[in-house]
Formats: C-alpha cells, sequence, structure tokens
C-alpha cells in the first residue's frame, strides 16, 4: 500500500465490505423464498415483500457507503446528536407508536414504519465507546467508570421494555457487556453489579407477578415452552414445533430452494423471526451450516477490524458493533433451533426488516469507517 498524505485515511477493508453485501444479496434471496406464497394471499403480490425489502437495502448501502468515508471519530464529540432524537423517539413510541403483536414498538409512514430500538442499539454503542474512552483509567472506577454507564444502559432498556420488547433488552444488555468488558472494566465490579441488578429485577418481576400475572403469563410460556415445545404445541409452543418441523424436513440436503412447506401459513413470520428455519428447510443441515461458517468469517473479519485500529475508541466502538450482531445472531438461531428461549428478534441482514435492515448496514459503515484508520499509513520522513 503506498503511503498516504498526512491526515489522509486508508482504504477500507475490501473483504468486510463484500462479505456484507453477500450476506444482503442472499438476504433478499430467502426472504423472496420465505415470502412469496403469503404475500400472494395477503397483498397479491409474491414479490411485495421482496421489493420492499429491496428497496431498504438499497437505501441502507448507501448510508452504509457515507458512513465509510465518514470520520467516525466525530461521534466522540457529537454522538448526542444521534443519541438524543433516539431517546424521545423510545420515550414516545409506547404511546403514540403503533401497536404489532401487542406491542408498541414502531412509528407508522404510511404503508412504511421504523422501529426505534434499531437505531437505540448503534446511539447506545456510539455514547457507551465515547463515555468508556473519555474516561480512561477512572473507568475501572465504579462509582465514576462502570456505575455512570450501567444507569445510562438501565435507562434506555427500561425505555425498551416498556414498549414492550424484551428480546431486543437483552440483545442491548448483553452489548454493553461486552463493550464494558473490552473498555478495561474491573471484571470483579462487573459481576457483583449484574448479580445485584439480575435480584433486583428478579425482585421486581415477582411483585408484579403477584399483583397482577396476567400480562406475563404468556411472555412467561414463551420463554418456558422452548424446553417441550410438544406440551402446548397448539399454541405457545406452535411456532417452535413448526421451525423444528422444518429442519426434519429439511434433512442433510434440503428440501430444496422454494419448497418449503412450513412456509405455507404454518409458520406466521417465516420471512422474519424464522427465516432461519426456512434456511435450514430448504438447504438442508449441509446449506445452513455452509451459512453458518460464512457468518461466523463475517463476524471474525468485522473483529479483526476493530481489534487492528490504533485508536482506542475505535476498537470499543467496533467491538460493540460486533458483539452486536453476533449476539442478535445467536438469538434469532438458538430460538428457532428451541437452544434457548424465543424472543422474537431478527437475524441480522437476513431477515425482513426494514429498520434493521438500515441500521446495521449503517452500523457496518461505521466498521469500514474504522478499518479506514486501521489501514491508514503515515508518510515516510526525508
Amino acid at each position: 500500500m503506498k503511503a498516504t498524505q498526512n491526515g489522509s485515511r486508508g482504504r477500507p477493508d475490501f473483504l468486510l465490505l463484500i462479505l456484507t453485501l453477500l450476506l444482503v444479496g442472499f438476504g433478499l434471496v430467502m426472504v423472496f423464498s420465505a415470502s412469496s406464497s403469503v404475500a400472494v394471499v395477503t397483498e397479491d403480490d409474491a414479490m411485495y415483500f421482496t421489493k420492499r425489502q429491496f428497496m431498504w437495502a438499497g437505501l441502507g448501502i448507501m448510508v452504509m457507503l457515507f458512513m465509510m468515508n465518514f470520520r467516525y471519530q466525530v461521534f466522540k464529540r457529537l454522538f448526542m446528536l444521534f443519541f438524543i432524537p433516539v431517546v424521545i423517539m423510545l420515550v414516545l413510541v409506547p404511546f403514540i407508536g403503533k401497536e404489532i403483536n401487542g406491542a408498541h414498538s414502531w412509528f407508522g409512514i404510511g404503508s412504511l414504519g421504523i422501529q426505534p430500538t434499531e437505531p437505540a442499539k448503534l446511539a447506545i454503542i456510539l455514547y457507551l465507546g465515547a463515555l468508556i474512552t473519555k474516561k480512561g483509567d477512572n473507568f475501572r472506577s465504579f462509582k465514576k467508570g462502570l456505575l455512570p454507564v450501567i444507569i445510562i444502559v438501565g435507562f434506555v432498556c427500561g425505555l425498551i421494555m416498556m414498549q414492550p420488547d424484551l428480546g431486543s433488552t437483552l440483545v442491548l444488555a448483553a452489548c454493553a457487556t461486552v463493550m464494558i468488558m473490552a473498555g478495561g472494566a474491573n471484571l470483579k465490579q462487573v459481576f457483583m453489579s449484574g448479580t445485584i441488578i439480575g435480584l433486583f429485577l428478579t425482585v421486581i418481576f415477582s411483585i408484579s407477578m403477584a399483583i397482577d400475572p396476567k400480562p406475563w403469563k404468556y411472555r412467561i410460556d414463551r420463554l418456558t415452552v422452548f424446553r417441550d415445545p410438544l406440551s402446548d404445541s397448539q399454541d405457545t409452543g406452535w411456532h417452535l414445533v413448526s421451525s423444528l418441523q422444518a429442519f426434519g424436513h429439511g434433512g442433510l440436503t434440503g428440501a430444496g430452494f422454494g419448497e418449503s412447506v412450513q412456509k405455507l401459513h404454518y409458520l406466521k413470520y417465516p420471512y422474519n423471526d424464522f427465516i432461519f428455519a426456512i434456511i435450514g428447510e430448504e438447504l438442508g443441515f449441509i446449506g445452513s451450516a455452509l451459512f453458518l461458517l460464512f457468518y461466523l468469517f463475517f463476524l471474525w473479519r468485522g473483529l479483526i477490524v476493530a481489534l487492528r485500529c490504533p485508536d482506542h475508541y475505535g476498537t470499543v466502538v467496533g467491538v460493540g458493533i460486533v458483539g452486536l450482531i453476533a449476539i442478535q445472531a445467536f438469538v434469532n438461531i438458538g430460538g428457532v433451533t428451541a437452544a434457548i428461549p424465543l424472543t422474537g428478534v431478527t437475524l441480522p441482514f437476513i431477515s425482513y426488516g426494514g429498520s434493521s435492515l438500515l441500521f446495521c448496514l449503517m452500523s457496518i459503515g461505521v466498521l469500514l469507517s474504522i478499518s479506514r484508520e486501521a489501514n491508514r499509513v503515515e508518510p515516510t520522513k526525508r
């Protein structure tokens, strides 16, 4: 690589960029396969969901390329310009948001919608990255370092739970924990804080259950049914049983592209939360394994980019972005395979969902901007 002039930037990590575009392309193909039969019945257009996803993908790629050429260091000073509007949206959405499946998580704009939880994930990463790096050695102090971070994360998680959205709350809390550890926090303090917070939430939950158990019954059933989905296969276990049947039908080599049976109105959202089940059914164990290996390679490349950055802020933010995608993918795939409780989060870059895809690509744009700092070569002195 040729030396660049002082203050100029290096090239972005083109391997990460190509891997991202391939994931988005595969997601579009699977959204079409998983949604076409539903879209014909509900929208009288087999391409309805695919066209909308393609539109969001195009917009997201433009945003990604813009962010790739935008100096991420600016967010270290001006993160509030992004964070405050997101917090305002999170405050308002439970009251004026559109209700879908019992949760007020969306702002409807005509036939389109935006889910404030998605930009909140990136906003909290940029905020925590700035907070952690600005504190420096003081971050290892509980009062001056860890406590303010816990308060901020707890506040945002509380707003998301008001919708309510348990899955996104858990993903965001886990991502924040990864960033805290990557930022150099005292692990003993992190463990003790997590234990105390867990006990506190258990007490609050127990009191809420004692006062009025009805609002919690359905969510508890969804969290516990994964241990034996057949025990309630016609109600809370229906989707999980259908998901497992999809993997069973796919077998080793798959039923073939477009040949899924479970997408034919058995799974409620085969193109969204359960899209990995459709991948397993149509591509089989071999195809699913290859997809997971590709996804892991993508995450590994993103982590390499973050760790190579000479700027501590860039490293912490990069680790946060990769951690967010990895955790959300784990929660989605673990849920549809009954490895962990089903919480209803999307599979990044693959599931149908404009807000999710847009802000995932925006996050990768920030990561690509970080890669340009890592690839910068200082001019040689003469």
